[in-house]
């Protein structure tokens, strides 16, 4: 982008949601230059995980539309507003979350902040131990990796699509639980699967059934359940109070405890040094033209992340 545009109202191509559930249209829009404390971003590439389908879809929510969703992306800084010292034009940047809370805001980046973070900076299994993942999505598979990294010896994926369980091996999944497949109460499964319960769970579906699962799944006297999924605003969390008094401890975190300026750099650094393969995350490519079909992937559970190349 010329740096002609700066300081000046610019046009360019957007996907808007106009309806619940509707596909997304591409339109023209105006982008005013950034105010005091604002900055304005060329994108190259976005995603998109299942939070933009939570508000896409506004099931159990205050419907807002037309929107314009988008979280996943990165880009370079075009322009900066008033007082932005932290940012120049031209670096290289990744947008923050505009669906967070001001005070609790995080950049995501395929997942990777979300369950990476909620399992080695909250759940904080030790080698050794065992850890089950409610969902695996890209969220749950880099919960996943996190336990991996961790030393978790036995990682148990639940998911209800069977066709993501040869993938999450490549994250460190070791056992597979299609709650389909079972007639008891997942949890009751897992128990009898590790004898009496694992370390550690992370629940990452925004189910209120698998949060609760996740509780109770835990072993007794040490276990340790995180939710990190995003439930419709009506949903509530229900559990028998004897799954607090037998010293199960359950937590939440928002994006995994992250905070962006400072630990995103060093997620970065893994990455680069190869620590990371974010690479595996990725299952799809496509131009920004045919953006409606990576929501497709995603309803379907066929995708875990679907790269957007912006120029195409």
């Amino acid at each position: 982008m010329a740096s002609n545009t700066v300081g000046k109202v610019i046009k360019c191509r957007a996907a808007v949601a106009w309806e619940a559930g509707k596909p997304l249209v591409i339109e023209e829009v105006e982008v005013a230059p950034p105010q005091a404390g604002e900055v304005r971003l060329r994108i190259l590439y976005t995603s998109l995980c299942h939070t933009d389908v939570y508000f896409w879809e506004a099931k159990g929510q205050t419907p807002l539309f037309p929107r314009i969703l988008g979280h996943e992306a990165g880009g370079i800084v075009e322009s900066v507003g008033e007082g932005v010292t932290h940012l120049k034009p031209g670096d290289q940047a990744l947008p923050i979350n505009p669906n967070a809370p001001l005070d609790k805001v995080c950049i995501l980046s395929c997942g990777v902040c979300t369950g990476f973070g909620a399992t080695v900076n909250v759940a904080k299994p030790k080698p050794g131990s065992s850890v089950a993942i409610f969902g695996l999505g890209a969220v749950g598979l880099a919960a996943a990796e996190g336990a991996r990294i961790s030393g978790a010896s036995r990682i148990i994926g639940i998911d209800l699509f069977p066709n993501r369980f040869e993938l999450a091996k490549k994250f460190g999944v070791t056992d597979f639980i299609n709650p389909k497949d079972h007639d008891k109460p997942v949890q009751q499964v897992i128990a009898e699967m590790t004898n009496g319960g694992v370390d550690r769970a992370v629940e990452c579906s925004g189910n209120i059934q698998a949060m609760a699962s996740a509780l109770e799944c835990v072993h007794d006297g040490w276990g340790v359940a995180v939710l990190v999924g995003l439930p419709s605003k009506d949903d509530t969390f229900k559990t028998h109070p004897a799954n607090f008094l037998s010293e199960r401890t359950l937590k939440g975190t928002y994006y995994g405890n992250y905070k962006p300026r400072t630990d995103l750099p060093n997620v970065v650094e893994k990455y680069m040094k190869g620590e990371l393969e974010l690479e595996k995350f990725i299952t799809h490519r496509l131009p920004f033209s045919e953006i409606n079909k990576a929501f497709d992937y995603m309803l379907k559970g066929e995708s875990i992340r679907c790269l957007i190349k912006m120029d195409e």
